[in-house]
C-alpha cells in the first residue's frame, strides 16, 4: 500500500523519514470457500464495517429475463477467469461461475406459467396431454379455477425461454455468475447466465 520501502527508479535506496501508518495497512485476502456459512465482522477506517465471508453456501440469485430473484444453494464452482486453482479449491470471488440449485426457480415458474421446467414437453404435446387427461397425477394436487387456467395459458403463449437455460433445468442445476464480493460484504449474490454470456 505504500512505496516508501521501494527502490528508486534508478535503483538506489530511499531514506525513510516516517514510520508505517495504520491507513497504509493491507489485510490478507478472504479467499471465501464453499461451505457452511461463516462470516466475520472487520472494523475498518472511520468505524465502518466489512463482513469477511470465509465460507458461504447460499445466496440471492436473479433471473434477469424473468425479473425474479430467489435465495438458492450454491452447489459447485465451475469456472474462474483468474485461475483454475480457485476452481479446484472452490473459492468464491466476484464473477466466479457457479452451479446453483434450480428448484426454487422451477417452483416459481410452475406457479406463474403452470408448466414444469423439469419435464421436457413440446407445446403441441402439452395441449394434447391436457385433452387426454394424461396430467391426471397433477390435477388432484391443486384445483385451478377456469379464470386461472386461462390466465396461465395467456402468459405461457407470450413466454419465450432461452433453450440453453431450459436445457439446464432438466439437470436441476443452473450456471450463474457471482456479482457481489463475498470477502467484503459477506454475501454471495449473483445472476443466472443467459444469452451471449452462456454461449
Amino acid at each position: 500500500r505504500d512505496s516508501r520501502h521501494k527502490h528508486r527508479s534508478t535503483g538506489g535506496r530511499r531514506n525513510l523519514h516516517q514510520k508505517k501508518r495504520k491507513f497504509e495497512m493491507g489485510r490478507p485476502s478472504a479467499l471465501c470457500k464453499l461451505g457452511a456459512k461463516r462470516v466475520r465482522p472487520v472494523r475498518c477506517r472511520g468505524g465502518n464495517m466489512k463482513y469477511r465471508g470465509l465460507r458461504i453456501d447460499a445466496g440471492n440469485f436473479a433471473w434477469g429475463s424473468e425479473n425474479c430473484a430467489k435465495k438458492v444453494r450454491i452447489l459447485d464452482v465451475v469456472y474462474n477467469s483468474t485461475s483454475n486453482e480457485l476452481v479446484r479449491t472452490k473459492t468464491l470471488t466476484k464473477n466466479t461461475i457457479v452451479q446453483i440449485d434450480a428448484q426454487p426457480f422451477v417452483q416459481w415458474y410452475l406457479k406463474k406459467y403452470g408448466s414444469d421446467l423439469r419435464k421436457k414437453v413440446k407445446k403441441g404435446a402439452a395441449k394434447d396431454a391436457a385433452k387426454d387427461g394424461k396430467d391426471g397425477k397433477e390435477e388432484p394436487e391443486e384445483k385451478k379455477s377456469r379464470h386461472v387456467i386461462f390466465k396461465l395459458k395467456a402468459r405461457e403463449a407470450k413466454q419465450k425461454l432461452d433453450p440453453a437455460v431450459e436445457e439446464q433445468f432438466q439437470s436441476g442445476r443452473l450456471l450463474a455468475s457471482i456479482a457481489s464480493r463475498p470477502g467484503q460484504s459477506g454475501r454471495c449474490d449473483g445472476y443466472i447466465l443467459e444469452g451471449e454470456e452462456l454461449t
